[in-house]
């Protein structure tokens, strides 16, 4: 960096302008001017006069001194930058990868469900239904063979359908089904009484 310096240091005399000049030139204050000196950035020439010190700058090496000063600044600014970016990175990446294992922990639990075991589990409820309903003229052909009064027919239907209703009201939502469907899916059986021990703790 630069620092201040004696007169007679310095080589020609005519570059030589004040620090207000100085900060004129690069666009700053003549208090940071001062401060880039007194730091050693800016070389100065110093001379006195009785207890006054001024300060005379090459106007060439100041400016040359200064762009140093800015360049590795932006190269500080710009490393640290990417270290941010990252370590941001790495942080974003984590969290996804912990998000994504919370997911999979809650579908292996059967507190979350995939769209297709939903589907799957739909669709086995929709075939029992149908099953239920396929069965009713072979329960009921024998029966309603012998009735004559439509009055009599109509509760006989009635009575077999409220049935099967019944039967669907007692449908519950079975976690461990949908566990059991999602283990299967994944491939997270183990043969090893996996579920018997977590069912035990």
């Amino acid at each position: 960096m630069g620092k201040a310096v004696n007169a007679g240091d310095t080589g020609g005399q005519g570059s030589m302008v004040t620090s207000s000049e100085i900060a004129k030139l690069i666009g700053k204050t003549t208090k940071t001017v001062q401060d880039l000196t007194n730091n050693g950035i800016l070389p100065a020439v110093e001379t006195k006069n009785g207890k006054r010190v001024s300060r005379k700058y090459d106007k060439y090496e100041t400016i040359r001194a200064y762009i140093g000063y800015v360049e590795e600044r932006a190269l500080k600014k710009n490393g640290t930058d990417r270290e941010q970016e990252k370590l941001q990175v790495e942080v974003e990446t984590k969290k996804t990868r912990l998000k994504m294992f919370q997911l999979q922990l809650e579908e292996l639990e059967g507190r979350l469900h995939a769209s297709e075991d939903v589907e799957s589990m739909t669709d086995d409820l929709v075939l029992c239904v149908r099953s239920s309903l396929l069965a009713v003229p072979g329960q009921l052909a024998v029966d309603l063979a012998e009735m004559s009064d439509a009055t009599e027919v109509s509760a006989r239907l009635l009575e077999t359908v409220c049935g099967i209703l019944d039967d669907l009201s007692s449908y519950k939502y079975d976690r461990k089904a949908y566990e059991k469907r999602a283990r299967e899916r994944k491939g997270w059986e183990d043969g090893n009484g996996g579920e018997d021990r977590r069912e035990k703790d």
